[in-house]
Order: structure tokens, then C-alpha cells, then sequence
């Protein structure tokens, strides 16, 4: 059963249409890289399936017991997000505000959720460190450990490797494939790193406002071939 399916949604700012007429399905295991230029609608749609802004026409559908607020999310950084003065420990439990309800404290799971998250990103012995001293790919594996206290199924991923270098790029890519073989988390990752990105890919969405391409990563790789060709 599909975990997202997006039909034909159209979303507008200010009588201004970011997206249009949008068809999409996302199931669980599924590795989407969305490509497209600098206000082409990528970022829009991330927004979309988190609730953040409500489609002016067409439907988003959670399936497979999946609620928004079950979705892990890795947004672009900021400079005052990179400079928080929080504990690693605390970033990563934030992950669950969405999900505390009345209570102000975690429960006894949630802490040992947080616990085996940072273990699977190998961030315990960082856990009392301060978030703003760590390097940028230290930075990311505890993002996703906060994402994934929110999820067991879908991430949503917003330029992740931007401020990266190479090695750190690299560590990130091999977590989200781990994350993605290993246990099936559906990965939806807006991306400029086409190449990087499309190792790892199962689909491709190419936004333009509307969707210029969406199908298997061969399928895209084949009309890149045949454009290429034909120029």
C-alpha cells in the first residue's frame, strides 16, 4: 500500500502557482530524488506532504497507517539553526514534540527510541556535546536521528548535503542507503546533486511547476541519454 499519494495537486501563493496539477506515489522502500530548477516546486511539495500548506486543488493521501505527523524531516539548514545552543541529546528528542500530546516529558520508549536512534547514527558518545560545535556531517547524522524519532517509514529530505564536503557528503548518502536497503524507510530527497543523488534513486521527479518527468531512475536516464542525443 502506498504510503503518500499525491493527485493532481495544485498549490498557490499569493494567486501565484508554485505547483501544478501534481501526481505522485511514494511506497514504503521507495528512494524519490525530485530535481528542478531554483523555484520549480520542489521544496513546495515537501511542504505540502508535511501539512505545512494546503493544496488549492487535488488530494494527499496517507496510507499504510502512516499520519503527518509520523513523517521524518530533514529541512535546509539555516545559520541559527547550525549555531542552536542545545545538547545533542535534546536536538535528537525533539523529534518527538509533535507527538507528546499534553505531557512536557518523554516517556521511557520514546527515551529509548532516542537512544537506539543515535546508536544506528553513531552519535552516542556526542550525545552531552553541544549541537553548535559539531562539524557539518555530525550535524546531519543528528537531524536524522531526530527525523527518524518521528518515523519508521518516511523521510523527506530538502537539500541535505548543502554545506557539506565530499567525505561528509559521501557518510550522509551511505546512511540514507543503509536507512533505505535495510530497513525500507521511503526516502523523498529534493537534490541539485543530480549525479550523487541518482546512484541511490529507484524514482525520479523532475519539477518545472508542473512535473516534467516522473518514472523509474532508468526511464530518466534513458530520456537523458535519448536529449542528449538529439542535441
Amino acid at each position: 500500500m502506498a504510503l503518500i499519494t499525491m493527485k493532481q495537486v495544485t498549490i498557490a501563493f499569493d494567486g501565484m502557482i508554485a505547483a501544478e496539477n501534481v501526481s505522485l506515489t511514494v511506497r514504503r522502500g521507495d528512494y524519490f530524488v525530485i530535481l528542478g530548477e531554483n523555484g520549480s516546486g520542489k521544496s513546495t511539495l515537501m511542504r505540502a506532504i508535511l501539512g505545512l500548506v494546503k493544496p488549492q486543488s487535488g488530494s494527499i493521501i496517507y496510507g499504510d497507517s502512516l499520519r503527518q505527523n509520523q513523517i521524518g524531516y530533514l529541512p535546509q539548514q539555516t545559520q541559527a539553526q547550525r549555531t542552536f545552543p542545545a545538547s545533542v541529546e535534546e536536538v535528537v528528542s525533539s523529534g518527538f514534540t509533535g507527538r507528546l500530546g499534553k505531557r512536557v516529558f518523554l516517556s521511557a520508549e520514546q527515551k529509548r527510541i532516542c537512544a537506539e536512534k543515535m546508536a544506528l547514527m553513531d552519535i552516542v558518545h556526542l550525545q552531552k556535546k553541544s549541537y553548535r560545535t559539531l562539524s557539518g556531517g555530525q550535524q546531519q547524522r543528528v537531524l536524522l536521528a531526530r527525523a527518524l524519532c518521528a518515523t519508521d517509514s518516511l523521510l523527506l529530505l530538502d537539500e541535505p548535503i548543502t554545506g557539506l564536503d565530499p567525505e561528509a557528503a559521501e557518510e550522509l548518502y551511505a546512511l540514507l542507503r543503509q536507512l533505505n536497503h535495510e530497513q525500507q524507510v521511503a526516502i523523498v530527497m529534493v537534490s541539485h546533486d543530480v549525479q550523487a543523488a541518482l546512484k541511490d534513486a529507484t524514482q525520479v521527479l523532475v519539477m518545472n511547476r508542473v512535473v516534467d518527468f516522473c518514472g523509474s531512475r532508468d526511464a530518466y536516464q534513458r530520456r537523458v541519454e535519448r536529449n542528449g542525443r538529439s542535441t
